[in-house]
C-alpha cells in the first residue's frame, strides 16, 4: 500500500482476500471493526502472566485509531477486567467506543460505562479447581507449573517448568480428562492449558460483535491457537450473503504455524502490531 510523505507505509497483505479486506477498511473505516487478541498481540508474552502489560504505544495507537472506525474490540481469554487493567484502557480519551470481550466473549466491558457484564461461574470450574492440585501431583513434570485463577476458567502454565514442552505434553491428556468430568473443555495455547466452559470461543464472540455493529469489514489480529476460531469466523463472514464481509487476518509472531499459515498479513510481534495500528490510524 502507498503512503504520503507524512504517513508511514502500510505493510501489504499477501493474499487477495486480505488485500480486499484492507481496501474495504480503508474505503469505509466508519463501518470497520478492529478486533484484537491481547496476550501475544497487544502485550508481549512473559513468564508470569500477571506481569503482562500492553506493549508501549498500544493505548496511544488505539486512541488514535478508535475515533476513525466503527469500533475496536479486544477479544481475550482473560477476564475482561484484568485485560482492561493490564492494557491501561480505562478512562482514556478517544477510547470511549472500546469494548473488551473477556473469557472468550462470556464477559464484556464497555468503555462508555466502565462496567463488566458477566454470567454466573460454571459449577464445573469450582469442581475442577478442587481436583487440579491432586492431578498435577501425579506428574513429576508439574514442578514449575503455575495455576492462573481466571474466575470463570483455570489455566495451567508450563513456561517456567524445567522442560516446558514436556510438561505441556504430559499434562494435556490428564487435564482434558479432568475438564471432561466436569463439563469443561481444554483450550491449548503457547505453553498453557486452559480449562473453561464450552459454548464460547473467539469466533462466536467476534461473529456476534460484527453482527451487533453491522460492520461492513473486519480486521482480526491474534497469535495463538485460541485465535483460530476467530480466523474461521472471518473466513465465514467473507463468504456469507451476496457480497460477504471483507476481512483481514493478521498474525502476531510466528510461534504458531497453524495461525501464521492462514494469515493474510504476518507481523513479527506486538511491537509490529502496534506500529501497524498506528500507521493505519495515520492513513485514515
Amino acid at each position: 500500500m502507498g503512503s504520503t510523505p507524512h504517513t508511514p507505509p502500510l505493510p501489504a497483505p499477501t493474499t487477495p482476500a486480505g488485500q480486499e479486506g484492507l481496501a474495504a477498511l480503508l474505503a469505509r473505516p466508519d463501518r470497520a471493526v478492529i478486533a484484537l487478541d491481547f496476550d501475544g498481540t497487544l502485550a508481549d508474552i512473559v513468564p508470569d502472566p500477571e506481569q503482562a502489560r500492553a506493549h508501549p504505544g498500544t493505548v496511544e495507537a488505539l486512541a488514535a485509531l478508535a475515533p476513525k472506525v466503527a469500533s475496536i474490540a479486544v477479544i481475550t481469554g482473560r477476564p475482561a477486567g484484568v485485560a482492561v487493567r493490564y492494557g491501561g484502557f480505562a478512562g482514556v480519551e478517544g477510547l470511549d467506543r472500546l469494548v473488551v470481550l473477556g473469557h472468550y466473549g462470556a464477559e464484556r466491558w464497555d468503555a462508555v460505562s466502565g462496567t463488566v457484564q458477566a454470567p454466573a461461574p460454571h459449577p464445573g470450574v469450582a469442581a475442577a479447581r478442587a481436583e487440579l492440585p491432586g492431578v498435577l501431583d501425579r506428574f513429576d513434570s508439574w514442578h514449575g507449573t503455575w495455576i492462573e485463577e481466571k474466575g470463570q476458567a483455570l489455566a495451567v502454565h508450563t513456561r517456567r517448568a524445567a522442560d516446558p514442552q514436556a510438561a505441556f505434553d504430559a499434562l494435556r491428556g490428564p487435564l482434558g480428562e479432568l475438564a471432561a468430568r466436569h463439563g469443561l473443555i481444554v483450550e491449548p495455547g503457547r505453553l498453557v492449558l486452559e480449562l473453561r466452559p464450552p459454548g464460547m470461543d473467539k469466533g462466536v464472540a467476534l461473529t456476534r460483535y460484527v453482527q451487533e455493529t453491522g460492520a461492513a469489514s473486519v480486521l482480526y489480529a491474534g497469535d495463538d491457537l485460541g485465535d483460530l476460531a476467530a480466523y474461521a469466523a472471518v473466513d465465514k463472514l467473507r463468504t456469507e450473503g451476496p457480497e460477504g464481509t471483507p476481512g483481514l487476518l493478521v498474525c502476531s509472531g510466528a510461534e504458531v504455524p497453524e495461525l501464521a499459515e492462514r494469515a493474510d498479513l504476518s507481523l513479527p510481534g506486538p511491537g509490529a502490531v502496534v506500529a501497524f495500528l498506528s500507521a493505519l490510524a495515520q492513513r485514515l
